[in-house]
């Protein structure tokens, strides 16, 4: 390894710095994103300006209201133009190098969730869109996860259909965009089971709350989501 590290030094993927090991951010670039710290909504981890004292356990408006998308989810970083410049060309553009950064980030905040999860679930693609890509960007996010809690990641029990991509649709028109299109097909494997959904960025939930209204009725206990950034909108 010490040999590999002379010939290929470690760089932050981002801006090429020499860094201790391959696949980790320098400090600088580090400390440009907005990473999600207390306080948030103990529930959906929505933050909340740095100068509130809400309480132990505050929620957000959506959480308390019983409206939340699933029964807990986390996001590393708010999605901004920071964490968009890695995620969007990881998404779209086969820039696998940033795995590391997103996936890191999201082990991070691991230990916030309630319990473990028994099955990960990256949040699935079409057939057609995952020809078209090459690889599910969810799934290769989700297998760093699964190592590090030791949990199986399961990639046949739920399918989706096509639809037309969701960008630059409203929350109205992503929800009729992604209804029906999750189905769980092997319901033995999810009966009863705390699972962990894994994407790459929460931007309304529509997905998330589809995902968790077919993983409910084929018995799952609980449904996690966990992002490496979420799309922050004032509720």
């Amino acid at each position: 390894m010490k040999i590999l590290d002379f010939i290929f030094p470690p760089i932050c993927p981002i801006c090429n710095e020499s860094v201790f090991s391959h696949g980790e951010m320098c400090a600088d670039c580090w400390a440009k994103f907005n990473w999600i710290s207390n306080p948030k909504c103990s529930k959906c981890g929505y933050p909340f300006p740095a100068n509130l004292d809400l309480g132990k356990n505050p929620l957000c408006p959506i959480c308390a209201s019983g409206a939340s998308e699933l029964d807990f989810l986390r996001s590393a970083c708010v999605y901004d133009e920071v964490s968009r410049d890695i995620m969007l060309p990881f998404k779209h553009a086969s820039k696998l190098q940033y795995k590391n950064i997103m996936a890191r980030a999201m082990i991070s905040v691991l230990s916030q969730f309630p319990q473990n999860a028994d099955l990960i679930i990256p949040v699935p693609l079409a057939h057609q869109r995952l020809w078209k890509r090459g690889y599910n960007q969810a799934a290769v996010l989700a297998l760093p996860l699964s190592k590090y809690l030791n949990v199986k990641t399961d990639f046949d029990s739920v399918t989706r259909k096509y639809r037309p991509d969701m960008g630059h649709k409203n929350a109205r028109q992503r929800a009729e965009n992604i209804r029906g299109v999750f189905s769980v097909i092997k319901p033995d494997k999810i009966r009863g089971k705390n699972i962990l959904l894994v994407d790459d960025v929460m931007t309304t939930g529509a997905t998330f709350s589809e995902l968790y209204k077919v993983l409910k009725k084929a018995g799952a206990k609980n449904v996690y989501g966990i992002t490496f950034c979420r799309v922050v909108r004032a509720i």
